[in-house]
C-alpha cells in the first residue's frame, strides 16, 4: 500500500503530496510542527502535543482554527490508511502561500501537512554516544518552529563523529538540550536532573511525562542547569523525545558515563513509559 499523507483537506499518495513554492514555510521557515508517537495504534501524549502546538501558533501569531478533534481525526485516518501499528506522526502548520515579503501577509490561509511513518520499537535498549557542540539557536527555543538549521548542523556533526545525538552547550558552559531531544542526568545522590522549561529549551512532552512517572516512583526530580563536566561525572545520562522515548547516553564526547553500561534508572523509566503508553 502506498504511503498516504494529508495536505490541506486532501489525502494523497505521499509522492504526490506537495505545497506551493511560495509557501512561507518553504521560503521563511514561517511555521511550527509537532511529532506524535503511535504505539499499538494509540496516540501517545496527544493532548500535550496539541496544547504545545496551539501555544507555538499563538507565539508566532499564526491564526489557525482546526480543533483538537479534527486534528485527531486526520491523524487516526492516516494511521488506518498507512497500516501503522507503531509509528510517528509529523504535523506541520505554516502561514501559507503568499507573495514573498518578510512581513506577515493579510490574506494567506494556513497550510496543514500531516504525514505518518512506521517505526520499530526494540525490546532491547542500547546505550548511545553523544557529542557536545555549541548551541547556535535563537532565543525562543520554546517555540517548536520549523526553523531547524542549527539543529541540523549539530545533528550532522554528531553523524560525522559516529554519535547518536549532539548535546548543545551555551557560552556559560551549561547544557541546554539535544539537537532533537531533552537531556537528563542521574547524579551521585540518585536525583534526576534536567533543565527547567523556559525560552532556553523546548519543553518536551515526553520530558513532562517522564518527570511525572519518576515522581510516582519517589525519584526526586530537580529542574536546573548543569554543566558538561557534571554530565560527564553523572551516574547516568539519557535523552527523551517522542522519537527517542528514553535512550541512555553511555558516552559523551570521548568520556564514558560511569561504567559505560545502561543504567537502572533510564532502563526502568523507559519500561514504565512504554507500559503506561500501552
Amino acid at each position: 500500500m502506498s504511503r498516504i499523507s494529508y495536505v490541506n483537506g486532501r489525502y494523497l499518495p505521499h509522492k504526490m503530496s506537495m505545497v506551493h513554492i511560495e509557501d512561507r514555510g518553504y521560503q521563511f521557515g514561517d511555521g511550527v510542527y509537532e511529532v506524535v508517537l503511535v504505539l499499538n495504534k494509540k496516540l501517545i501524549d496527544f493532548d500535550g502535543h496539541y496544547r504545545r502546538l496551539k501555544r507555538s501558533l499563538e507565539q508566532i501569531a499564526l491564526d489557525y482554527h482546526f480543533s483538537q478533534t479534527l486534528i485527531k481525526q486526520i491523524i487516526n485516518r492516516l494511521i488506518r490508511f498507512n497500516l501503522i501499528s507503531n509509528g510517528l506522526i509529523y504535523l506541520q502548520v505554516t502561514r501559507g502561500v503568499a507573495e514573498r515579503a518578510h512581513q506577515f501577509p493579510d490574506d494567506a490561509s494556513a497550510t496543514l501537512v500531516v504525514t505518518a511513518k512506521p517505526i520499530s520499537i526494540s525490546p532491547v535498549i542500547e546505550g548511545k554516544k553523544a557529542i557536545t557542540t555549541t548551541d547556535q539557536r535563537w532565543d525562543r527555543r520554546d517555540i517548536k518552529t520549523i526553523q531547524l538549521l542549527p539543529n541540523c548542523i549539530a545533528k550532522q556533526e554528531a553523524v560525522e563523529n559516529d554519535a547518536f545525538e549532539a548535546i548543545m552547550v551555551m557560552n556559560d558552559g551549561t547544557i541546554t538540550e539535544g539537537a532533537s531531544s531533552n537531556l537528563w542526568m542521574v547524579n551521585k545522590e540518585n536525583q534526576l536532573i534536567t533543565r527547567k522549561a523556559s525560552n532556553i529549551i523546548l519543553n518536551g512532552i515526553t520530558k513532562v511525562t517522564i518527570a511525572e512517572i519518576a515522581e510516582t516512583q519517589k525519584i526526586q526530580v530537580i529542574e536546573r542547569a548543569f554543566t558538561v563536566n557534571e554530565a560527564k561525572g553523572a551516574k547516568e545520562l539519557f535523552i527523551t523525545s517522542a522519537t527517542a522515548i528514553v535512550t541512555p547516553i553511555t558516552q559523551l564526547d570521548e568520556h564514558m558515563i560511569a561504567d559505560g553500561n545502561v543504567g537502572p534508572v533510564s532502563l526502568a523509566l523507559r519500561n514504565m513509559y512504554l507500559k503506561k503508553a500501552l
